[in-house]
């Protein structure tokens, strides 16, 4: 899987790439991160990358010319033909990132991501250029980097042999719908303290029971729009409907 990233900041996202799993991913050959500066496709002895918006009003606009010879040099540079290469704005009027369209992406070869700074990019690139825009939520950042490096984060790490445990991804947050079970490690400290039966018992049946549950449940009381979009089968109804007996049980008060 190819990244080559359209910014104004390329060391900071070279350093993002190298580090943990994405890091190991491009060490084993299974993630190519490269960076590409409009600056050094801009004119002029500044170089120039911004102008003010037409119509008047605060900050500043990214040009055009420099944008559209940055990308087009990106797109030159190997890989699949060009009109195989999707580029993505990472903007927040974009669609908001959710792990189907992570999986999605990570089954392409090549991306190309386009970050924005300043008050963002003339409209006209946008239009002609860009195939895609992402938001990684409802705020505002200083610029479109450190949204291209959770994508190439939440991508990379869905390259087959980019995890140590094959088994890692399936289990995360958001891969089935729902969000995770929580999760208990051998503390020297704590022993097993506060850590549920059910974990010490070696019933696997019941444990894997346990963790769908609370799966369900955790959903339920922390992201119930989730819930409401997953597809239950009877088991999974049976299981969340016990959860919440038990959370309402546990917190009704003495005498009501």
């Amino acid at each position: 899987m190819r990244f080559d990233v359209i910014t104004l900041f390329p060391d900071f996202l070279r350093q993002c790439a190298d580090i943990g799993v994405v890091g190991r991913a491009r060490e084993r050959g299974l993630v190519q991160v490269e960076a590409w500066n409009p600056r050094d496709y801009a004119g002029g002895n500044y170089r120039r990358v911004d102008e003010r918006p037409f119509g008047g009003g605060p900050g500043m606009l990214m040009l055009i010319e420099p944008l559209r010879a940055c990308i087009a040099a990106a797109r030159a540079d190997g890989g699949p033909a060009p009109p195989a290469v999707p580029l993505i704005h990472l903007s927040p009027q974009g669609e908001r990132l959710t792990q189907a369209t992570v999986r999605r992406l990570a089954a392409l070869p090549r991306l190309l991501l386009l970050c924005g700074r300043y008050e963002g990019i003339d409209e006209r690139l946008v239009a002609r250029e860009v195939d895609e825009e992402i938001s990684i939520g409802d705020y505002v950042l200083s610029g479109g980097e450190l949204a291209a490096a959770v994508l190439i984060d939440a991508i990379g790490r869905l390259q087959e042999g980019a995890l140590n445990d094959v088994g890692s991804a399936a289990q995360d947050s958001f891969e089935d719908g729902l969000l995770d079970c929580p999760h208990y490690t051998r503390s020297e400290s704590e022993g097993t303290t506060g850590v549920p039966e059910v974990l010490l018992s070696g019933d696997h049946a019941a444990i894997r029971r346990w963790r769908r549950q609370q799966s369900l449940g955790r959903t339920w009381l922390r992201r119930p729009d989730l819930l409401a979009r997953a597809t239950l089968g009877k088991e999974d109804r049976a299981l969340l409907d016990a959860f919440r007996r038990d959370w309402l049980a546990a917190r009704k008060l003495p005498g009501s």
